[in-house]
């Protein structure tokens, strides 16, 4: 303990005094600005695509050291070779189109192919080429597609603009007018109004949906919600001197949310068949409504406001009863947005669904006419991470897992199958690595390509029948990268909160890393409970991480409690509380890691993220300044009563109560302590830059010193270059205790 003290004290001391040796240096803020150019292209035989052409032929382009190379693999006699002659290729290319074509680096895309010749796409061009000559066609000019524009994720769902629609047989068109709905006999125009009961404060929407048969329709009621838009000063705008005001479409926590109603109608009669709403009553939202294939029921789903309860719903389209299919509650919340899977079998009689219930996410098979669990597909402790696929016809489904071996990284994704009785469970991929499998038309062969952040990819054909490898396709080959002084990342675990639970993240050193030298750490952090974050792959450049480590920083980061992926247990600490966002088990890794290495300076910690990243870079300051010395906090949502309804509510519940001011920095600024830089995006509609801008009011208010960078046209970002280099000189100079050298000095 005595040691230990000693060794704090050693690196405070040390942390008053500029540095002797090379940290925040000119030349380490020239590394920093190369380190993306400088690892690039310096990775061989790493293919990423794969295509299959039935279960026999599979074709792929390889990066090599001398270009690139496609091959194609034949599992017929399990080989694989050059998928044409690249010269003669090239050399016809150029003949066809006049343009030059370099054999080594060609550019082909959708390659079909057939006894003696092959097609492709170019850019512009659909080409056939006849073998064994290399005689090249023009099958057909490719028109270029328009670049779509950026749709804003946020718009309102529009109720009223949907177009007519037509019965399945053809014989009338549903719409709505003044407010109700009509039917439009095709053949005579005669118009028939079938609601009476709309009004333009509770309408009927535009969506109808026509039963199978043609006899009745479904349409919904909609009482509208409440309205809210964020506003944006743009104030250099490219296409005019003044500046503009933008508006977005952007509700907020406990704002008033449309109200469906779900009606029938019997097209022949004209009856109206009224819906019980006390099923559905305390909506956030109704979707999926769809008909049975027999006209018989219309089903739909009910997310309840709050997420505590979700429900698969039918509805008996003769006497409009609703009944409960499957029925999901939770005591904290349910992870509708990201773990949610539905898919319903032999026209709803039977069901796939996910949940948490038995603490991992899993398969279950249900009953669709009795609402009752056939089966529990899936069991242990570990999760279900995505459904790939179902096959009807086999009775199996094809899913992602990750944590079911125990001396393997719980993130690692691996590939299952499992029939519908919950029996043979096949693992198609057990190899210490994070899997990304692309199996064959049949799934009778499929392609494996596995990599670790500190091992490099393995891409192999695999049979699916024994699950053992038949064919070697590429080793990647990473000695140029190393040539560099590259430093391969540090896969590192510490126990967590409760002395129990393994914390996963990654060390990422300087290339000119020395353990005779004290580094200060910088946290790239995200915490937010929709996913997990640390990289499990393989890459040469890890993001918010690299360039920052070689200015003389040791960089991590972490997956703490109350992010994605593991147990309920883990996720449900975000509940009600994403100031936590697993500080506690970040510190003690942080410090686990200093003891190991004791180069780690644990005494002077930084740290930095954007969006919900911003957020708990923000709140590492705020409510846990003990420990984090510097924070950067990027587009942040500092009070989640500020943002996006359906985000903050998923994880902080509805009502907005108290703990949303428990959580906020701006409530709790006065708490600050340490060196903070906010950015943020003068047109941020992903999150409201007004939270920043509370946030520092806050902050001014207190009397808390602090540094705020307003990125001009900005949206939701990081700050590009500029935010760049506000952030590497903000870190040198409060972590290194160094003056930054000019930036036109680094440029030169």
């Amino acid at each position: 303990m005595k040691n230990r003290l000693k060794l704090s004290v050693f690196w405070v001391f040390l942390s008053l005094f500029p540095p002797l040796y090379g940290q925040g240096t000119l030349e380490d803020y020239k590394r920093s600005l190369a380190v993306d150019t400088l690892f690039k292209n310096k990775v061989f035989n790493t293919p990423e695509l794969f295509h299959w052409q039935g279960d026999s032929l599979c074709w792929y382009k390889n990066n090599t050291a001398g270009g690139a190379e496609y091959l194609l693999i034949s599992t017929k006699n399990l080989s694989q070779k050059a998928a044409f002659d690249h010269r003669r290729l090239a050399s016809g290319l150029q003949d066809i189109t006049g343009k030059n074509a370099d054999a080594a680096n060609l550019d082909l895309k959708n390659l079909r192919f057939a006894n003696g010749s092959f097609t492709f796409n170019t850019d512009s061009l659909e080409i056939r080429c006849v073998l064994p000559g290399y005689g090249l066609d023009v099958v057909k000019k490719i028109d270029k597609e328009d670049k779509k524009q950026r749709k804003y994720w946020g718009g309102r769902f529009d109720e009223s603009n949907n177009d007519p629609v037509i019965s399945p047989d053809s014989t009338y068109t549903g719409f709505i007018k003044n407010s109700n709905l009509y039917i439009r006999n095709r053949t005579t125009g005669e118009e028939t109004r079938l609601s009476f009961d709309g009004s333009p404060g509770f309408f009927y929407s535009s969506y109808i949906h026509w039963s199978p048969d043609s006899k009745k329709i479904m349409a919904y009621k909609v009482r509208p919600g409440e309205e809210r838009k964020i506003y944006f000063v743009r104030a250099a705008p490219d296409d005019q001197f003044q500046p503009q005001l933008e508006s977005r479409d952007y509700l907020k926590p406990g704002d008033q949310l449309p109200f469906r109603s779900p009606q029938l109608f019997d097209v022949a009669s004209g009856k109206h068949i009224p819906v019980p709403t006390d099923l559905f009553s305390r909506q956030y939202s109704l979707s999926n409504f769809s008909w049975k294939k027999n006209s018989s029921a219309v089903t739909f789903e009910y997310n309840q406001r709050g997420h505590q309860v979700y429900r698969v719903l039918s509805v008996d389209a003769g006497t409009g009863e609703v009944r409960v299919i499957i029925e999901e509650t939770s005591p904290t919340f349910i992870d509708y947005s990201s773990k949610k899977y539905r898919y319903d079998t032999g026209d709803g009689k039977e069901i796939i669904w996910t949940s948490e219930r038995d603490g991992y996410n899993h398969l279950y098979l249900y009953d669709g006419e009795t609402g009752k669990v056939k089966k529990q597909l899936t069991k242990g402790n570990w999760p279900i991470r995505k459904v790939l696929e179902v096959d009807e016809e086999n009775r199996q489904v094809y899913f992602t897992a990750s944590g079911m071996d125990k001396d393997q990284d719980p993130y690692l994704l691996h590939y299952c199958r499992v029939d519908f009785d919950g029996k043979n469970l096949v693992r198609f991929t057990r190899e210490n690595g994070n899997h990304e499998v692309t199996f064959s038309s049949g799934h009778t062969y499929y392609i494996d390509r596995y990599s670790r952040v500190d091992a490099p990819p393995v891409t192999v054909l695999k049979n699916a029948a024994t699950q053992k490898e038949v064919l070697p396709l590429q080793k990647s080959d990473i000695s140029a990268l190393l040539d560099t002084g590259w430093k391969m990342p540090e896969v590192f675990t510490a126990k967590g909160r409760d002395g129990k639970t393994d914390i996963w993240g990654i060390i990422v050193r300087p290339t000119n890393f020395d353990p005779g030298r004290n580094y200060p750490v910088i946290e790239y952090i995200y915490a937010g409970p929709h996913d997990s974050f640390v990289p499990k792959s393989f890459r040469t450049v890890y993001y918010g991480m690299t360039n920052l480590a070689e200015l003389g920083f040791i960089v991590v980061q972490i997956d703490g409690m109350g992010t994605s992926n593991r147990s309920k247990a883990f996720h449900d600490v975000c509940w009600k509380n994403l100031k936590d966002a697993g500080f506690p088990d970040r510190k003690l890794w942080i410090k686990a890691a200093a003891k190991k290495y004791p180069y780690i300076n644990s005494e002077m910690v930084g740290i930095h993220g954007t969006s919900a990243g911003g957020q708990n870079a923000g709140a590492a300051v705020v409510f846990n300044s003990d420990f984090y010395k510097a924070a950067v906090a990027s587009c942040g949502c500092h009070d989640n009563r500020m943002d996006k309804i359906w985000w903050n509510e998923q994880w902080m519940g509805y009502p907005v109560g108290p703990h949303y001011a428990a959580c906020s920095n701006t409530e709790n600024a006065a708490s600050m302590n340490g060196k903070l830089m906010l950015m943020v995006g003068e047109v941020d509609d992903n999150v409201d830059p007004a939270t920043t801008m509370q946030f520092a009011d806050a902050l001014i208010k207190a009397g808390k010193d602090f540094e705020l960078v307003v990125l001009p046209g900005q949206s939701h970002t990081s700050g590009g270059e500029f935010g760049d280099r506000k952030r590497k000189d903000f870190f040198v100079k409060n972590l290194l205790k160094v003056t930054p050298p000019s930036w036109q000095r680094i440029y030169e």
